[in-house]
């Protein structure tokens, strides 16, 4: 069936004076986004640790009773405790469907047919991380919401789901085949294992893997969301307008020697349950009843492979910071790790909505093993924010400025509805940090859009056989915010979710390009919505021949919760997704927990520069909880080098 596009003609007048309306409409008078000086912290601790294959751990070995204990240990394949199961006591009012409306004008950009060409190839399929998984060190314990992340290399792909890790084999020079598990289920903090402080002692949830290949190294990410005890050289505040500050060291020497993987033993008896460090997504985590809660630092940590071996040592880093360091989205940029973090989800006070931390860490020097800082600022009145993340090899010039974005809007204004998108240039100076910025907004009219079922945590997605819904994360753009140097053209494509006409939603898709002097205009935009149901919480990529491809989350009655995948090539009509939707892992039960996912990815394989990797959640026949999917793609026209 040949793809249609709701266009008509004049129709970019009308885009234009929507978003323009939009756009006046969804500023309040003090919505000004205000950024801060930058501040500068060294690494609070850094090392660098045996490999990691001899680095595994039982979950409470080397952590002091005191430090114990972030971790959930519950019978496999059934579903840890919750941060939040939206179902609320037993004598909850019934769920109450949403109310899907758009804004004049979102129509027409909508993509109402899937296109005429033949879906991408479907190169490699298999279970990750969730029910059904088992690897050298037993069965997966996953909790929800599951925070996938993936990451490929040359020869292995890396998994972090929520609070646990594992490390699969990629066909090519060194194994025969795809998706034999190397090393895993284990808990994400055993890269730091040995290292010592709050890094090793903490397995958070919410860790980010990235592969590196400009510098063919992974890249572990994990924020720790409990506090840590009070201690003399900790950070102050930060506050808008403060100068630039060091943080000391937390670990003495760091990174020191490079340390590898520990490697746990098979799994014994189940220990009693303890409860683990993450994010309520309302805001910061507090004590239980009676307790005095800590007043000492968050931490970011960072863990950097010394070569191109995921199982090999790693230089290890812990930054100290302030502020709740929730929803990390590292991306890779020639100057630095990129890592934008979010206060909370409640209002910060009567004047300031949000509180979002523009971050970014010494990439050259943690390369290397070497003391390293993290810069921060500090932006109020934002949405989550998104750093470009390189895909494939061609830089940028030479000290340009990280593009930084984030949707329109106020969910917590009951700002649903916008006809923006945000865009910031963030300039690190490591060798004078009083010369680092952030510059923007610059508010770039796209077609209006209403947040899918108005935002984060709503009951939004049906489900068949229950009025259990599935939240969409519909306020915010989705990682990655992909940048694609092709010859001479630099692209960026980011997404996010929307409400459509037809009253399901939609993947909101935008590819935008950067002139010579830096400037960012929109160059296309669509709305992936070919029938009824839900395409949500989307991820995207670009590969070398400049084809855009999107992974995201499909379902809503009579479907199950699954995953597709859709594309175009880099010469299709403007708008279009033109290649025919491609099936990942249809969904075969409902979830009974409203959090799904919290976001998926995509990963381009360093290999060839063509195969797009993508991890999504499903749901097993009979099962009580999650199963992911990872699965390899390849479109039309690209060839392995």
């Amino acid at each position: 069936m040949k793809s249609t596009l709701r266009v008509f003609e004049g129709s970019v007048i009308a885009i234009a004076l929507a978003a323009v309306l939009f756009t006046l409409a969804a500023i309040p008078p003090r919505a000004r986004v205000v950024t801060s000086p930058v501040t500068t912290h060294p690494a609070a601790a850094f090392d660098v640790s045996l490999p990691l294959a001899r680095l595994i751990k039982g979950d409470d070995a080397g952590a002091s009773s005191a430090m114990r204990g972030p971790d959930v240990d519950v019978p496999a394949n059934t579903l840890a405790p919750l941060e939040d199961d939206g179902q609320g006591p037993p004598s909850a009012p019934p769920i109450v469907p949403p109310v899907i409306t758009t804004p004049p004008g979102a129509g027409a950009v909508e993509q109402t047919s899937q296109g005429a060409k033949p879906p991408a190839t479907l190169v490699a399929s298999f279970d990750g991380l969730g029910v059904g998984f088992e690897g050298p060190q037993g069965t997966a314990t996953v909790r929800n919401p599951s925070d996938n992340s993936l990451a490929v290399g040359p020869d292995h792909i890396v998994q972090t789901v929520n609070s646990r890790m594992a490390i699969f084999t990629k066909k090519g020079k060194q194994f025969e085949t795809t998706g034999k598990v190397l090393y895993g289920p284990v808990a994400t903090n055993n890269v730091f294992k040995g290292f010592g402080g709050t890094c090793e002692a903490v397995n958070n949830g919410d860790a980010v893997v990235r592969y590196d290949q400009l510098a063919d190294r992974w890249l572990i990410v994990m924020p720790i969301f409990r506090r840590a005890e009070v201690r003399p050289d900790q950070p102050g505040e930060w506050k808008s307008g403060e100068p630039a500050y060091l943080s000391p060291p937390g670990r003495p020497g760091q990174p020191g020697p490079a340390a590898g993987l520990f490697q746990p033993p098979p799994p014994g008896p189940p220990t009693e349950a303890v409860p683990e460090a993450q994010r309520g997504r309302s805001g910061q985590p507090g004590s239980g009843r009676g307790q005095q809660a800590p007043q000492g630092p968050y931490s970011m940590c960072y863990a950097v492979t010394v070569g191109p071996d995921p199982l090999g040592p790693y230089y290890r880093y812990e930054f100290l910071r302030p502020v709740f360091p929730d929803y990390p989205r590292p991306a890779i940029w020639a100057d630095g790790y990129y890592i934008p973090t979010s206060t909370g989800d409640n209002r910060i006070s009567e004047s300031v909505t949000t509180e979002k931390h523009a971050c970014v860490a010494d990439r050259a020097r943690m390369l290397k093993g070497e003391p390293a800082t993290e810069q921060c600022v500090i932006i109020h009145d934002a949405n989550f924010l998104n750093n470009a993340d390189i895909d494939g090899k061609a830089l940028p010039p030479a000290g340009t400025p990280n593009i930084m974005m984030a949707a329109g809007g106020t969910q917590l204004n009951k700002i649903f509805e916008a006809g923006t998108i945000d865009v910031w240039q963030f300039h690190v100076d490591w060798m004078n940090p009083a010369n680092t910025k952030v510059t923007g907004p610059e508010k770039i009219a796209v077609a209006p859009y209403h947040y899918l079922c108005d935002g984060q945590l709503t009951n939004c997605v049906p489900q068949p056989g229950t009025e259990r819904r599935l939240d969409a994360q519909g306020d915010k753009i989705m990682s990655r915010l992909v940048y694609r140097k092709t010859g001479s053209r630099e692209s960026i494509v980011a997404v996010h979710s929307v409400n459509t006409t037809a009253g399901g939603g939609g993947v909101r898709w935008y590819e935008f390009r950067i002139d010579k002097n830096r400037k960012v205009s929109l160059y296309q935009q669509g709305t992936y919505a070919p029938d009824r149901y839900f395409r949500w919480m989307a991820s995207p990529a670009i590969d070398r021949m400049g084809n855009i491809a999107i992974g995201y989350s499909f379902g809503g009655t009579p479907h199950f919760a699954g995953q597709r995948f859709a594309a175009r090539a880099a010469n299709d009509p403007l708008g279009q997704l033109t290649l025919r939707e491609a099936v990942l892992a249809e969904g075969e039960g409902a979830q009974n927990a409203m959090r799904w996912e919290d976001y998926t990815q995509t990963a381009m394989d360093p290999s060839d520069d063509c195969t797009i990797w993508y991890v999504g959640d499903y749901m097993k026949k009979g099962a009580t909880n999650y199963s992911t999917r990872i699965g390899a793609f390849r479109l039309p026209g690209c060839r392995g080098r």
